[in-house]
């Protein structure tokens, strides 16, 4: 069974209050075995619109990614990230199949 990811860009307009859910959402992380791969860091973006923000968070399959996204734990998470930043977030099934020689 493939992996699956949390995919998010984040512009934060109030870093401030953003630590409150950076905090709160590691009960959620931790509860549905979240891994972070990437956290921010350095980034150049040669395509699209990026965010100032980028994370990617690992889970062990698809349906526990998406059940921590809608757990109460996670809610009460975005609830305080909610009006202090602007975020896309992408839910999606890692791959397992053939890989280019």
């Amino acid at each position: 069974m493939p992996k699956a990811y949390w995919i998010a860009r984040v512009d934060v307009t109030d870093p401030q209050g953003y630590q409150e859910y950076v905090a709160a959402n590691a009960a959620a992380f931790s509860k549905y075995g979240a891994r972070f791969l990437v956290r921010g860091g350095r980034f150049e973006a040669p395509e699209g619109t990026p965010r100032a923000r980028n994370v990617v968070l690992e889970f062990k399959d698809y349906d526990t990614a998406v059940a921590c996204y809608h757990s109460p734990e996670y809610a009460a998470a975005k609830a305080k990230r909610d009006g202090r930043a602007q975020a896309d977030l992408l839910i999606i099934e890692g791959y397992e199949g053939v890989q280019p020689a």
